[in-house]
């Protein structure tokens, strides 16, 4: 399957969207995130997407991963990817120079991943679970386990995985049962985990997984549990693998998609228990966890970005190549190219459009997450910090469910070579399936919103959100444009009804808080339409403005103007579509009986 990075519109999203010239000043970033840098690792990461991984993607669906013994064999080809992306630094690059890292901003680290998941969304989970299991042990570990773990994790010598989920413990973590024990300087653990993605494979000399147990000795619930490294090899004295720990997978999931990627069942401690060491303090494994969650969270709203991306480019293709009928009102009898058809069209808009606002709005939270970390003030950083915490379950649940919608437009606008595995139409599909649910399926993401995001600050931060939608809204007054008209017409329209549902959440937050619930899927859905449609809008002035200025590229202008008035015009109109639901709309499904399903 061809790939061929959006360099064009990832560069302008890291610009509009991400803010990617601010980040540059900043004292932490003024000697690497450089204009030339920027555009240089961008370029270089498309060769290695485009060249290396993508043609790895169609045969690791169809070859899959083995289990042979203890070991996993991975797909052809995947290996040597995997090792050309180490051997190129490109897991380095947002961690720290001390532990190997190249210390560029985290959202040029999101936009680099977002290809690695378009050209092979099943292996590039690989590092995606290593960086959050590297951020939990840079943000929680002691100086012992930062200097023995983070180098050779950080240069991908070794990969990490991020364990939790037991067959009676999915989403209620305070049901695990995995244990470990005080043994001396460590802990013995037992237990399984399942659904561990990348828990085994033949890439690397050592594993480090990131395991959450149960603390022995501490309560049953969350305030029980604890963090643990449980590397795949015991280290020597010299920091070298060693012997092998007691932990290994059992069997491999059997899956809808994602078939390249193994997801292990994994046993602690059939024999004299796993030798695990605790990342912070005992009781505070959820605190820690949610430290790799979140990363985790964004980089798969990334990996639906990528997927919207690849899906469009592969139907694109096919529909400029497949002739079929003659074009509508033409008497003359010549076959087209079903590019021609108007419902093919707006298929391709609609996918195309979604693609580019769910990018906008990722990489948007991504360069909120650097301010909150970076920023020279405090006071920018405490609001960097609340915006990017708005913004994670909407970048996760959104552009997941986007993935799969828009694979599902692409498997549609094959007809029905869509559905014959030859076209490769289907494996995008499959493999989004998968991401609406893991990291917290989006209904947890949703709950997250209202209960936590929304009702934590009595709305502030989402006002506060409106407020700045409003204000960019202002500028388009007096620029003779009809597509900015358009745009801002209907993006007026779409924060409106925001302000109203926002206000009915809030009133409704303790009288009425099990129909609430019921509402916060539309109200995630409708808050993250009107924050697509923000980015588009914004990315609309500026390339207005580009034109009036008479630089860049004319061409890629003009279509994102045309891109953000479709999404606007024949999107957008979703948002006030949902306000009934999101009011009172679902009200019945929590009343009426369980036996009336």
């Amino acid at each position: 399957m061809a790939y061929h990075a959006p360099l064009k519109d990832m560069h302008f999203a890291l610009k509009t969207a991400g803010g990617i010239d601010a980040l540059a000043e900043l004292p932490v970033f003024t000697e690497t995130a450089t204009p030339d840098m920027v555009e240089a690792v961008l370029g270089e990461a498309a060769k290695l997407a485009g060249q290396v991984w993508a043609p790895t993607n169609k045969i690791g669906d169809r070859v899959g991963a083995k289990l042979n013994g203890l070991d996993v064999v991975t797909p052809p080809g995947f290996k040597d990817a995997f090792t050309q992306f180490a051997e190129g630094g490109w897991n380095s690059l947002t961690f720290p120079t001390e532990y190997g890292g190249q210390n560029l901003p985290w959202v040029l680290g999101m936009a680099v991943n977002e290809m690695w998941q378009s050209a092979n969304l099943a292996l590039s989970l690989c590092p995606l679970l290593s960086q959050a299991a590297i951020e939990a042990i840079e943000q929680y570990g002691t100086d012992a386990q930062k200097k023995t773990y983070l180098p050779k994790m950080v240069s991908a010598e070794w990969t990490g995985t991020m364990q939790l989920t037991e067959p009676q413990a999915g989403t209620d973590l305070a049901a695990i049962r995995t244990v470990a024990k005080k043994n001396g300087d460590h802990y013995l653990m037992k237990g399984q985990k399942i659904y561990i993605t990348w828990g085994e494979h033949d890439f690397t000399s050592n594993i480090i997984h990131l395991v959450l147990a149960r603390v022995d000795g501490l309560p049953e619930g969350n305030d029980g549990l604890g963090l643990f490294i449980v590397p795949k090899f015991i280290l020597n004295d010299d920091g070298t693998p060693g012997k092998r720990n007691d932990v290994k997978p059992v069997s491999l999931e059997h899956k809808l998609g994602i078939h390249g990627s193994p997801t292990c069942v994994m046993m602690y401690g059939e024999e004299t228990g796993a030798v695990a060491y605790l990342v912070g303090k005992e009781g505070e494994g959820l605190k820690a966890m949610f430290t790799m969650m979140n990363n985790a969270r964004i980089g798969v709203g990334v990996q639906g970005v990528a997927t919207c991306e690849a899906a469009y480019q592969h139907a694109l293709s096919y529909a400029k190549d497949r002739v079929q009928s003659t074009k509508l009102g033409d008497k003359s009898g010549t076959r087209v190219a079903i590019i021609e058809h108007p419902d093919v069209r707006r298929m391709l808009m609609t996918m195309k459009a979604t693609a580019e606002a769910a990018r906008a709005l990722s990489y948007y939270a991504g360069g909120q997450v650097d301010l909150s970390r970076h920023a020279s003030s405090e006071e920018v950083r405490k609001a960097a910090f609340v915006r990017a915490d708005i913004l994670t379950p909407l970048v996760k649940a959104w552009c997941t469910d986007l993935a799969v919608e828009n694979a599902s437009l692409g498997l549609q606008i094959h007809g029905g070579m869509g559905f014959i595995e030859e076209t490769g139409a289907a494996q995008f599909y499959r493999d989004a399936r998968i991401l609406p649910i893991y990291e917290g399926t989006n209904g947890i993401q949703s709950n997250d919103l209202v209960f936590r995001k929304l009702l934590r600050d009595g709305g502030v931060g989402i006002k506060g959100m409106i407020a700045d939608m409003r204000h960019s809204l202002a500028t388009f007054a007096g620029k003779p444009s009809d597509d900015l008209d358009a745009v801002s017409t209907h993006m007026t329209h779409a924060v409106d009804s925001l302000e109203r549902t926002t206000a009915w959440m809030l009133a409704n937050a303790k009288s009425n808080t099990y129909t609430m619930a019921a509402s916060a899927q539309p109200y995630q859905r409708q808050l993250s339409l009107v924050a697509g449609g923000y980015m588009l809008a914004l990315q609309s002035l500026a390339a207005y403005d580009a034109l009036k200025q008479g630089g860049g590229d004319a061409d890629y202008f003009n279509t994102k103007l045309a891109t953000s008035r479709f999404f606007a015009e024949a999107i957008l109109p979703q948002a006030w579509g949902l306000e009934t639901p999101i009011m009172g709309g679902h009200a019945v499904a929590v009343q009426i009986a369980n036996d009336q399903f």
